[in-house]
């Protein structure tokens, strides 16, 4: 007895607190605007962007100088330190050049205020490398507008899930209405001794398949639910209700094609670039650089003072003649890597009409399903209303009428699957046939 009374208050209790839920009207409109402005894939791909655009910003040091300030304190009684630090700070006089005091000199501090620049004048490997920093910016930018294309088809297809998680639930309902009814009506006929009790049997377990199908359809309620608000990045996880109506939509899938502009197309294109980029760069670091420097000196034996002062200023041709074969290895795998992302291009760009030729095969495929769905469908409602009238009548057997009305809500399942699936495939041209 305890079994049998314990299933039925556990059910009782989490059907109520799926009803208890917050209910919230939602268009798609809204969660759109929501996505474009709280999704977290968005916002990971912006902050990759900016991550490529800082490093591009690095690269300005090939053209700007290179500005440092520094100052030094300094005690030593190391003859040539000292000598040299009397002479920093022009306070040298001839009774420093006696012998004794040269190589035995006394405490000196040095306090010394430098500033340097460097200023690059040729670096033709560091113009490769902004090059392919640049390309591979410019690639997450196009990346970021993918992910937001590819989001506004997730919300597409997830908003269709949640009207049609509706829809069966709306199917549902009517049908465990009319399986009730025909319950009743059996239980009178079963009363009247027109019905065997083994009739009225099957129409109970009509109920109950009814009754556990529409508990799984309200759980796919919420499952979409729960998605929309992964998408909205809103965790407060209510059950939406969609404004918008599940109908069939119009689209032309004439000369639909794979375009190199499309921008995760064009994202793998710049990639690309920038290994070529960075190839010519690692073969560039085999000529000589030329760079320009210069200083500004202040010193003094006080600190913070500058009365003796000077400058330099020059420019250095550096050449590294070798490293150990250390760059041959770089530029043969920079070339590798570089070969490598054409092959990638191309495979992709492959893969991409493979993808758009499925797609206009499952559009044709729904476009036909669709067409003979909704014959099916109104042949089986015409089927069920006759059969209703005869099994009232008493000319109808239970077990055919309960076929039937089983069939007619398997057809509106279908029906409403089929106009999803339709749909679907759409939404699935437009993204990948999107410039």
């Amino acid at each position: 007895m305890k079994k049998h009374f314990y299933i039925p208050l556990f059910l009782f209790g989490f059907t109520f607190s799926v009803q208890s839920q917050e209910m919230v009207p939602l268009t798609k409109s809204e969660v759109l605007a929501k996505v474009t402005d709280q999704n977290t894939s968005i916002k990971i791909s912006e902050q990759e962007f900016n991550a490529a655009k800082a490093d591009y910003r690095q690269t300005n040091a090939i053209f700007l100088p290179n500005i440092t300030a520094s100052h030094t304190a300094m005690a030593t009684t190391n003859p040539l330190m000292a000598f040299g630090s009397k002479l920093n700070q022009e306070i040298l006089t001839q009774n420093d050049f006696n012998p004794a005091l040269l190589n035995d000199p006394s405490q000196i501090e040095n306090y010394a205020t430098k500033f340097e620049i460097q200023q690059p004048l040729i670096n033709l490997d560091g113009i490769y490398q902004r090059r392919a920093a640049k390309s591979k910016m410019e690639a997450m930018s196009l990346k970021t507008e993918r992910t937001h294309d590819y989001l506004v088809f997730e919300v597409e297809k997830a908003y269709m899930q949640l009207q049609l998680a509706y829809k069966a639930v709306t199917v549902l309902e009517k049908a465990l209405d009319a399986a009730n009814a025909n319950k009743k009506l059996a239980d009178n006929s079963f009363k009247q001794g027109y019905l065997h009790r083994a009739d009225v049997l099957n129409v109970e377990v009509r109920v109950t398949e009814v009754q556990n199908q529409l508990q799984t359809a309200k759980s796919n309620v919420q499952n979409a639910s729960n998605y929309l608000s992964f998408l909205m990045n809103d965790e407060t996880y209510v059950v939406y209700t969609p404004t918008d109506e599940l109908t069939i939509a119009s689209f032309t899938m004439e000369d639909k094609t794979i375009s190199e502009n499309r921008s995760d197309i064009k994202a793998m294109q710049l990639a690309s670039n920038a290994y070529e980029a960075m190839n010519k760069a690692d073969k560039m670091a085999f000529l000589p650089r030329l760079n320009a420097f210069g200083s500004y000196e202040l010193y003094d034996d006080q600190i913070f003072q500058g009365d003796a002062n000077g400058y330099l200023f020059g420019a250095q041709l550096t050449w590294d003649l070798f490293q150990g074969s250390k760059r041959f290895g770089k530029v043969q795998k920079s070339k590798a890597e570089f070969e490598k992302s054409k092959l990638e291009y191309k495979q992709y760009v492959s893969q991409s009409n493979l993808e758009l030729n499925k797609a206009k095969r499952a559009f044709l495929d729904a476009e036909n399903k669709l067409k003979l769905n909704t014959l099916a469908l109104q042949q089986s409602e015409e089927s069920l209303r006759i059969r209703t009238n005869r099994f009232k009548e008493g000319l109808e057997k239970t077990s055919d009428l309960l076929l039937v009305e089983t069939q007619y809500a398997q057809k509106q399942l279908e029906y409403y699957q089929t106009i999803f699936e339709y749909n679907y495939a759409q939404a699935y041209l437009q993204f990948l046939t999107k410039e």
